[in-house]
């Protein structure tokens, strides 16, 4: 194993475990303010953390394991890093990160009484449904072009969450408006990433592999090979790639998942009958 790979996979692991630690301690402290929160609060934030469990486990779960799905290239010779077990856990995990931001955009929505944004909630989860079978698609396949709808789809879905975001602006409480400049500004750079970088890197692989002639293989035949096939290699060549995506969703979007659990009470109220309906946190 080269000291890139290694130092770069250490960091991964290490991480997976500080944000297990992470997730419990919020866990702890939810239950400990449990008897300060509403019920309605209470029993949102529990869904929180347990969405939010299935998104932290899942991802500590790829840093021990780290996959290059549609190589299948794997860093530790074992059945738990084939392609098939690889991508059945980050299904789980990213529709469970999904349905966090969409209880949570409901939540925001409803307080702010803004219908684009009960919209963009109820779509966000089948959205990304479909976003995850594209990314099937492609790791059976072996054909980067379904990545490309996916990528897409995920920037779409964020894009629209930010647009929802800035909608409920004015009717925030200034109180919560420093935590939704965080999140527009976290989103509109994602989506700048997705669409300047993911998407176009994703593009580029699979007209490379057009102009090669590659031959893909069907649905079937991909899923025999992804469950039975992986390619243990330790040199950057093949990793450098994948590092920067890998290190930044292992991170920040982990921390993003746990953070919810402790997102504030929401609340509608009319200052008075003149004034437009607005709300605050609890």
């Amino acid at each position: 194993m080269t000291s890139a790979v290694q130092w770069w996979w250490l960091f991964l692991c290490l991480l997976g475990t500080l944000n297990v630690v992470a997730w419990a301690l919020a866990g702890a402290l939810l239950e400990r303010r449990g008897t300060v929160q509403s019920g309605a609060h209470r029993s949102a934030r529990r869904l929180q953390l347990l969405l939010s469990a299935g998104y932290v486990f899942g991802c500590a779960f790829r840093c021990f394991m780290p996959v290059y799905d549609v190589p299948r290239i794997t860093l530790v010779d074992s059945w738990l890093s084939s392609v098939l077990v690889g991508r059945s856990v980050a299904t789980v995990a990213e529709l469970c990160f999904v349905a966090q931001w969409s209880l949570l955009l409901r939540e925001l929505s409803e307080a702010a009484d803004s219908s684009f944004g009960r919209t963009a909630s109820s779509a966000l989860v089948p959205l990304i449904a479909v976003a995850e079978v594209c990314s099937w698609y492609s790791v059976t396949t072996t054909s980067n072009l379904g990545h490309v709808f996916e990528e897409s789809i995920w920037a779409f879905c964020a894009a629209w969450v930010v647009i929802s975001l800035v909608i409920i602006w004015p009717r925030c409480s200034r109180a919560l408006r420093p935590l939704l400049a965080i999140c527009c500004a976290a989103g509109a750079i994602y989506v700048a990433y997705m669409f300047l970088v993911d998407v176009p890197m994703y593009w580029a692989r699979w007209m490379a592999d057009e102009a090669r002639g590659r031959h893909y293989m069907d649905v079937a035949a991909g899923l025999a090979d992804a469950s039975q096939r992986w390619v243990v290699s330790h040199r950057w060549q093949d990793w450098k790639s994948e590092v920067l995506w890998m290190s930044l969703y292992f991170s920040a979007a982990v921390w993003l998942s746990i953070s919810f659990i402790h997102a504030p009470e929401l609340r509608r109220h009319v200052t008075t009958r003149h004034d437009r309906t607005g709300w605050a946190t609890a």
